[in-house]
């Protein structure tokens, strides 16, 4: 493919081609600006023949990146991202909404409550939230902001604590130890950790187990036995007396909930005081 132009591309077919590299097809990026199919084959024909290089091989299953295309996308992006960031520090004015992604749980118990401290703070700043079904849907996830459950190490990510993880047994006022437990299944610790760390090798028994702290949670406020329940995701049961901790030990654990941004994204000062702002409320 013969070079036709020299200098800059048009910005519209960079943005275009960057699109396409990352969500890894011309129909993805023709549905995030809009336009058709064709418009974005013929952008980035365009680029093509003003570099004089072809970006992506096209197949009837799809189209990839070249290798000239893999070198040339991490640039574009790069170079994107710092137009975008340096246009809002000189230009910009305060930023007005706040888009933040996280488990449905975590966006229940911990955005929700935050909400009046941070319009405390922000009081023109609209916040929208994406709730997403899997932890692991938040590595696909286009919002990047996003609150993670974990120990804050991801690749590529900056994170800020919100709250360490500790595990209490928790019911409603009117159930005591002894009443059947609620299981927990999955990552954090359970009841045969929290026996071993409390010397308490005799147990209630368990008649019901959940997949999910949120609806181990829900359960134990309708009274039907002790959780070993996340003090940060019933913070505000605990605090409205919708829940107890029955003044047994505690069970604390490695992990934690984050708040997390891509490394690139944060470097605007105006969009990371908006960061700390909400961090601040996130933390109550």
């Amino acid at each position: 493919m013969a070079r036709k132009q020299i200098g800059l591309p048009p910005l519209d077919w960079l943005r275009v081609f960057e699109a396409a590299g990352r969500l890894g097809g011309f129909s993805a990026a023709a549905r995030e600006f809009g336009l058709t199919q064709a418009a974005v084959s013929q952008r980035i024909g365009n680029l093509e023949a003003w570099l004089g290089r072809s970006l992506f091989v096209r197949e009837a299953r799809g189209v990839s990146l070249t290798v000239e295309g893999e070198s040339y996308l991490p640039l574009v992006q790069d170079s994107l991202q710092a137009l975008e960031r340096n246009t809002e520090e000189l230009f910009g004015k305060t930023p007005r909404a706040l888009r933040v992604a996280a488990l449905s749980s975590h966006i229940h118990a911990l955005v929700l409550p935050c909400l009046g401290k941070f319009h405390e703070l922000r009081p023109n700043v609209r916040v929208m939230t994406d709730s997403v079904a899997r932890r692991s849907s938040l590595d696909e996830e286009r919002t990047w902001l996003q609150i993670r459950y974990g120990r804050g190490a991801w690749p590529g990510r900056d994170a800020a604590l919100i709250a360490d993880e500790m595990l209490v047994p928790m019911a409603a006022i009117d159930v005591f130890w002894g009443a059947p437990l609620i299981d927990v299944r999955g990552e954090r610790p359970g009841w045969q950790d929290w026996s071993v760390k409390a010397d308490q090798p005799d147990l209630p028994q368990s008649n019901v187990s959940f997949d999910s702290m949120e609806h181990a949670l829900t359960a134990a406020r309708q009274g039907t036995g002790v959780a070993l329940g996340s003090v940060p995701l019933a913070a505000d049961d605990l605090q409205a007396g919708r829940l107890r901790r029955l003044g047994l030990p505690e069970l604390r654990t490695q992990d934690g909930y984050w708040l997390t941004w891509p490394e690139e994204r944060a470097k605007s000062k105006k969009q990371r005081a908006l960061i700390d702002d909400f961090l601040q409320a996130l933390r109550r």
